[in-house]
């Protein structure tokens, strides 16, 4: 007869997240390219505009953050608090760059930028809470480290969005006077 203790044992295997770190960190990988080239077409507009510039810094800074976090996890031969440790590292860099960025983009007066800034906090915050837990030792702190980092996707795809939106409509008066 089984106990709970063994289906937990079963449940929350590290070897079962294997899928989703290949998943997550496949996706974040492709969508880095993606965001870069698509940067590289706006290039002067967003290093002119500090919005843009804030947008353009922690979206490339989260998603390749989301590869190194999910290639750390992947990596074989290693337990529990190093993983954590791994993504806590990882979390901090990212945090001092969201930090440092938002500070410059908050300057703005933009009050969606600080919205959003804090959101993304949160996320990253959620993401250290489940690697402490993993630390501590229940593995099913992976579970919240993937809500937080999915969580993170959505401030990332819509933040992208958002910059191109606002390079083509900065662009768009340029146009018309010519």
């Amino acid at each position: 007869m089984t106990t709970f203790g063994t289906l937990l044992q079963i449940v929350f295997d590290l070897a079962g997240w294997r899928d989703y770190f290949v998943m997550v960190g496949g996706g974040s990988a492709a969508l880095t390219g993606l965001v870069f080239v698509a940067m590289t077409l706006h290039l002067e507009d967003i290093v002119h505009h500090p919005v843009h510039r804030h947008r353009a810094r922690t979206i490339l800074t989260g998603l390749t953050a989301v590869f190194l976090r999910c290639g750390l996890v992947l990596m074989g031969g290693q337990g529990r608090q190093a993983i954590a440790i791994e993504i806590i590292g990882v979390l901090v860099v990212v945090e001092v760059i969201l930090y440092r960025s938002l500070v410059e983009a908050i300057r703005t007066n933009d009050r969606g930028v600080f919205v959003r800034g804090v959101g993304s906090f949160a996320t990253l915050v959620v993401e250290q809470i489940g690697a402490l837990i993993l630390f501590a030792g229940p593995t099913w702190g992976l579970y919240i480290v993937a809500v937080g980092m999915l969580s993170s996707f959505v401030f990332m795809v819509t933040g992208a969005w958002l910059l191109l939106v606002g390079v083509e409509s900065s662009q768009a008066p340029q146009e018309t006077s010519a």
